[in-house]
């Protein structure tokens, strides 16, 4: 069975925990090309999960559109946010305090060489997570993350975003689910480019607060259930 090497990293500075999602990166992606250089010399990689919550941060993928970021530079000051353009796929987000965000940083050739099947087993997780909460959650094609009610269109609602890197198949980045996240600040971006869906979160589905270390607790355990991993 696989091993993965897990850290919470607490509340962190968004871009502090990207510069250390890229040393942790490069580091793996380095041991492989020694390895298919020198197979005599082979060292098996590592794989590595944090667990974060960052302060209030728009962050806007490789793809995303700069417009969809609502807020001028004066208006990011007084809200108290950061922005920051980074090298994940998809559209613009928001992070914050009351959201659990983790970035696994696998070696998938230890796991499945298919990073759609990889964003499914994400979302999975999430859904297994939240369903201990009694919300049902569920997806809609052409869109990643987790939707309540997706099989209707008008009140489909995102309760958890994903966007990841990968590259020798070395995954970065990763998932955004809103425990009890100060949901207003979604209106200040359009949410990863879509217009006409809502946003929501476990507080707001559940009508109260929720314990945040116990929903870390549950989401570690069904990463590990669902790509078959123990903690190194």
């Amino acid at each position: 069975m696989n091993k993965v090497h897990f850290k919470n990293l607490g509340k962190l500075d968004y871009k502090e925990c990207w510069d250390l999602q890229e040393e942790v990166f490069k580091g793996i992606v380095d041991q492989k090309i020694f390895n298919r250089n020198f197979p005599d010399q082979t060292v098996k990689t590592e794989n590595h999960l944090f667990f974060v919550e960052h302060p209030h941060v728009f962050t806007l993928g490789k793809s995303g559109d700069e417009a969809h970021l609502l807020l001028n530079q004066e208006a990011l000051i007084a809200n108290g946010a950061t922005y920051h353009k980074i090298n994940r796929g998809g559209d613009i987000t928001y992070h914050g305090p009351g959201q659990l965000v983790a970035y696994p940083i696998f070696d998938l050739d230890h796991f499945f060489t298919d990073i759609h099947k990889y964003l499914r087993y994400l979302e999975e997780a999430i859904i297994l997570t939240i369903a201990d909460y009694g919300i049902e959650g569920g997806r809609i094609d052409g869109l990643t993350g987790v939707w309540i009610e997706s099989e209707n269109e008008e009140k489909a609602r995102k309760i958890a975003a994903l966007g990841v890197k990968c590259s020798r198949w070395v995954t970065m980045h990763g998932l955004a689910l809103n425990v009890n996240s100060d949901l207003d600040f979604f209106n200040m971006i359009v949410p990863c480019g879509i217009d006409d869906k809502a946003v929501t979160s476990i507080e707001k589905e559940v009508g109260e607060k929720v314990d945040y270390q116990e929903v870390q607790d549950k989401m570690l355990v069904n990463l590990q259930n669902v790509f078959d991993f123990d903690l190194a």
